[in-house]
């Protein structure tokens, strides 16, 4: 309404102009200007009434896929001689196939559709606004507006399933599992040797203990299987992890944990994550399904960041997490991390570190030859800095806790097969 109002101004102002001074050409200039204000007031909106509706050929996609967007206008007002359309999307999407912006003429009662194909990193996405200006041809008036709609696009990380993570907390839930209890029951592995009871199968009778009793039987007991509550941090904070240009050793986190929650749900262990970054984002642990897409949901939101808080390890709020329960420490480390590990420990977690490499992932994602720097000094640089990490690394494992090193150049399915197959088949005790 701006033009408008200048416009009218302007054209007051010369006729006034005109007829105090008494020249005609003065009037004369202002005609033109009335006309031109004229038409837009006749032929401009007056009443904008759209109705918006927006269709996704998908609301939970992987990385980078494309997503068909279809978006219907229906004009409910008045006659629009020039309306701007633009469904606006975040600008880290792309648009791949046709267009979000569009320029038409929209008649009352009448629709337009249209299509466009768009695809994106890992992330939640809310598509909410559609936004419209609608004028005469000529421009005079403009009349702005937001048409808010419902819909949000959900990008989750890739999920690697993987067979087996072999963990072993202190402390299980009654229900049936995967994971020794250490408690006699039913089960597969082994626990020890008790006198026979009714109800016991004679398949179960240790005739060799038996033997050397001459009144009692004695039958084999195995050891309870359960599920068990698993707690998954995933760092976030900047200080840990390296961004070099488009990369980001911090996604890499967010697939691994992805995975590692995918595959406990899987065999019906309890789930909760945690995500240490700017601030703490906990989704309460929980079983299935529906845990899944929880923990999904709070993973395609999750975002590095700088706290001067939660800057340490130190201040994990270890009251989250079930006491003498499994806590996996998705992390690339460093080197004031070792003391809360230690910390962990000694209150009766049982933990399970991964931890991206960001030694080799820095490497081969830096110019093999700089201005400063040569090739031979930075392979240098990097063995000493590699070293360093294969020491804090042996002294965690010292401590009783399971490290996986993952080179982040190795699918992360394929390089935790290669980590716990030695364990898994071993049967060791983290």
């Amino acid at each position: 309404m701006s033009r408008t109002w200048f416009l009218g101004s302007l054209i007051l102002f010369l006729l006034l102009a005109g007829l105090v001074a008494l020249r005609g050409t003065l009037v004369a200039l202002a005609i033109p200007l009335l006309l031109y204000l004229l038409y837009g007031l006749w032929f401009g909106p007056n009443d904008v009434r759209l109705e918006v509706q927006r269709d996704l050929s998908a609301e939970r996609v992987a990385p980078q896929t494309p997503v068909k967007v279809r978006v219907t206008i229906t004009n409910r007002g008045d006659d629009l001689e020039e309306l701007a359309l633009e469904d606006v999307i975040d600008p880290v999407l792309t648009v791949q196939d046709g267009s979000n912006h569009h320029l038409i003429s929209l008649s009352k009662n009448k629709g337009f559709v249209f299509e466009y194909t768009m695809s994106g990193p890992r992330g939640g996405f809310p598509l909410e606004t559609v936004h419209v200006e609608a004028g005469d041809h000529l421009g005079v008036l403009r009349t702005i507006q937001d048409v808010r709609t419902f819909g949000q696009l959900f990008v989750f990380p890739t999920v690697a399933r993987l067979k087996q993570v072999p963990i072993r907390p202190r402390r299980t839930r009654v229900y049936a599992g995967t994971i020794p209890a250490r408690v006699g029951g039913t089960g597969i592995e082994f626990f020890g040797v008790r006198e026979y009871q009714d109800g016991d199968s004679p398949r179960h009778i240790n005739w060799r203990v038996s033997a050397r009793s001459a009144e009692n039987l004695y039958a084999n007991e195995f050891q309870q299987e359960r599920v068990a509550d698993v707690g998954i941090v995933l760092d976030g904070r900047e200080r840990s992890n390296l961004f070099i240009g488009r990369h980001s050793l911090f996604e890499h986190s967010v697939l691994a944990a992805a995975s590692l929650a995918d595959t406990f749900l899987a065999r019906g262990d309890r789930v909760g994550l945690l995500v240490y970054s700017r601030y703490l984002q906990w989704t309460w642990p929980g079983y299935g399904k529906l845990q899944r897409e929880r923990i999904l949901h709070a993973l395609s939101r999750a975002m590095p960041g700088v706290s001067q808080i939660f800057d340490g390890l130190q201040y994990l709020p270890t009251r989250m997490f079930p006491p003498e329960s499994q806590i996996v420490l998705v992390s690339p480390l460093v080197e004031d991390d070792y003391s809360t590990l230690i910390q962990l420990r000694a209150r009766g977690y049982q933990v399970l570190v991964v931890s991206p490499d960001p030694v080799t992932f820095e490497e081969d994602h830096l110019p093999r030859r700089t201005a400063e720097y040569s090739n031979s000094e930075i392979r240098l640089a990097a063995r000493v800095i590699r070293m360093e990490r294969s020491l804090m690394l042996k002294r965690i494992q010292r401590a009783g806790i399971q490290v996986m090193d993952w080179n982040v150049a190795q699918p992360f399915d394929q390089a935790a097969r290669r980590a716990f197959a030695r364990q898994i088949q071993a049967g060791s005790r983290l």
